[in-house]
């Protein structure tokens, strides 16, 4: 038991310091018998152990940020993901993702193991600064999904509810301006969440899957043996205009494919890689 008299003043400093609750920090101070320090270890061990206890727990909620460099060749984006939308809009939440993106900038981490391990300013890791919210707020928090991709040209687009993000690297460009034709298509990613930017990015395994698809399909339609791998390569190919973005019908105008438009806006212009990312999806 405590002998040293906790003030308020005591408890408003631990809170300014630590972002935790007044009866959290009131807790620690007691248990920590006025010893601040002590009190801080306290309420991390907090955090440390209700990380822990909801590790398990569903994270569909959170922001999506992103940052693309001064002269357009790197992009990065970060989903710090949570598990309810009430908190996705708290502050410090919101503060946390644009700190964890700002250390992402700064430092050009190529994993979400060195992005964690970064230290911030105030000398505690991205992964510490996590574990300490999610103390404060009693919510699993997690770095879902980390981009980091360089290319000619990235252009970005975040969805208005904050919870869907796509990255895109053009290559061809040639000096032509292509920040609008650029957005234009990251919103068709987003849309139409394509499987790859091509046939050839298709995996393997994906594409045998919707082959002994098409052909179980078609034998219970009753077509003869015969025919079955020829139709099964046409609705092969209705895979790939429907789902590789190159193929796909341009959205704002269904008279050409995404690589008709993008030849249009620049010749040769074309994509070379995306990064789509979705909370909740």
């Amino acid at each position: 038991m405590s002998t040293v008299q906790i003030t308020a003043a005591d408890v408003n400093k631990l809170r300014q310091q630590t972002g935790a609750g007044m009866m959290d920090c009131k807790k620690a101070l007691v248990e920590a018998n006025g010893d601040f320090e002590a009190a801080v270890d306290l309420l991390r061990k907090k955090g440390q152990k209700v990380s822990a206890a909801r590790s398990g727990n569903a994270t569909s909620e959170g922001l999506v940020s992103i940052n693309v460099s001064a002269d357009g060749t790197n992009g990065k984006l970060v989903a710090l993901a949570c598990e309810t939308e009430p908190v996705s809009k708290v502050e410090d939440f919101r503060n946390l993702a644009q700190a964890v993106l700002a250390a992402a900038v700064t430092s050009n981490p190529a994993s979400i193991e060195e992005l964690s391990a970064i230290t911030l300013q105030d000398g505690r890791t991205v992964a510490e600064t996590i574990t300490e919210l999610t103390g404060k707020i009693g919510e699993k928090i997690v770095i879902q999904e980390y981009a980091n991709i360089s290319g000619e040209k990235i252009v970005s687009y975040i969805h208005s509810n904050g919870k869907m993000g796509v990255l895109v690297v053009f290559e061809g460009a040639n000096g032509v301006d292509i920040t609008e034709a650029g957005k234009d298509v990251a919103m068709q990613i987003a849309a139409m969440n394509p499987v790859a930017v091509d046939k050839d990015g298709v995996d393997p395994a994906t594409i045998e899957r919707e082959i002994e698809i098409a052909k179980d399909v078609i034998r219970q339609e009753g077509k003869p043996e015969e025919m079955v791998e020829k139709i099964a390569a046409g609705k092969l190919n209705k895979f790939y205009k429907d789902s590789t973005l190159l193929n796909q019908e341009f959205v704002k105008d269904s008279s050409v494919d995404v690589r008709k438009f993008l030849d249009n806006t620049s010749k040769g212009l074309t994509v070379s890689a995306f990064k789509r990312v979705q909370l909740g999806a």
